[in-house]
């Protein structure tokens, strides 16, 4: 994989993780006690071997930079290759999805200067744990300019951001790609991540910027399905499409399973994230946990139940927690009851109050809130 570079592109959607990216990029957005999305992203890179990164920004990355830094915990921190920040060369531009070719073109020096001859583009809210050697074998193998990452979906959850359909043929090609289709014809979701030859990239940007077109899946894809040999990789571990809130908490409790915690940590590499060497939690005798994601440098009380509790949270004796999310640094003060609430870093419930959501849309506390 010495061969392979990639790129993350954060150009996003405003707020579509509501007041959880209200301040920060949706790959900053902490997930699974103590780690961040992007960590999947470039964890599964580095497991890969791939060690050239560049990462588009556009706004919002203060908090991004301060977690990633030079990217040692992910074996990035190099002095050839590497963690590239690549911030705007403006501060807006006419956004269509994830894959912005004008953000591209400004940066083609990065590009160019690569030694890598492969590129893959990705963005950074599909959690999955997966090996990058097999999509370019499979990619290889196909002789395809290029290849498309697709998941087959049981339920497609169309209030979320705008999607990707895909058709494929018997032979992986793919015949027809849609954005957000009215009527879906297909539960082949596009997993916003493509491989292909850095030259063709190049040629994209550039034949695309001449007609003064700027989106890389509407105009340098889906217009040149006939032109080029596309073709759709078939994703069969588990996967995390995070574009609301509502998927937010759904995947977030599906790491209670197991077996689905297993798989997005283990399967195919571990996942890496800054290490905060923080001190171990401490369980009081007046404290109950069950079925609970629980990091460290927590002082743990009262009870927790089915939740997901990240460093340094503090839940005081006679607090209740049931079904939800408590980000870095909240207190949950003596006699409080929170049930399907997702509350962001620093907030503080005060004695006795009592917060319930639905389980189906989990009421969200802003950061540094006081209730």
């Amino acid at each position: 994989m010495k061969d392979v570079m990639a790129m993350v592109n954060l150009m996003e959607p405003e707020g579509i993780l509501k007041e959880i990216s209200h301040h920060r990029l949706v790959a900053a957005v902490p997930f699974g006690g103590r780690y961040r999305m992007i960590d999947f992203v470039l964890s599964n890179m580095v497991n890969s071997g791939i060690r050239n990164v560049g990462i588009i920004v556009q706004n919002k990355y203060r908090s991004l930079i301060d977690h990633l830094g030079r990217g040692k915990e992910w074996d990035l921190d190099r002095k050839r290759d590497g963690l590239f920040f690549l911030p705007p060369t403006q501060m807006r531009y006419p956004l269509g999805t994830r894959f912005d070719l004008r953000h591209f073109q400004h940066h083609l020096d990065y590009i160019n200067n690569s030694r890598q001859n492969y590129i893959i583009i990705t963005g950074s809210n599909m959690i999955c744990n997966l090996d990058y050697r097999d999509v370019i074998n499979f990619h290889r193998e196909q002789r395809a300019d290029i290849t498309l990452l697709y998941k087959e979906m049981d339920v497609i959850n169309e209030e979320s951001s705008p999607y990707a359909v895909i058709e494929t043929d018997q032979d992986y090609r793919v015949l027809d790609m849609e954005i957000s289709p009215d009527k879906i014809s297909s539960n082949k979701i596009s997993m916003e991540m493509c491989i292909m030859e850095k030259s063709l990239l190049i040629d994209l940007i550039n034949c695309c910027a001449s007609k003064g077109e700027c989106d890389l899946v509407r105009h340098g894809l889906i217009k040149n399905l006939n032109r080029y040999r596309i073709v759709g990789y078939p994703f069969k571990g588990y996967l995390a499409r995070i574009s609301s809130t509502r998927d937010y908490y759904t995947h977030s409790m599906n790491l209670l399973e197991p077996e689905i915690w297993q798989e997005l940590f283990f399967k195919h590499g571990y996942i890496y994230t800054k290490v905060k060497d923080g001190a171990p939690t401490k369980y009081l005798e007046s404290s109950c946990v069950q079925n609970s994601i629980v990091a460290n440098d927590c002082i743990i009380g009262g009870t927790v139940e089915n939740s997901i509790i990240f460093r340094g949270v503090r839940i005081s004796k006679g607090a209740h927690i049931k079904n939800s999310i408590v980000m870095q640094k909240c207190e949950i003060e003596e006699g409080a009851v929170i049930e399907n609430i997702i509350t962001d870093k620093k907030v503080i419930i005060s004695k006795g109050k009592k917060l319930i959501g639905d389980s189906k849309y989990p009421f969200v506390i802003a950061k540094e809130t006081v209730i």
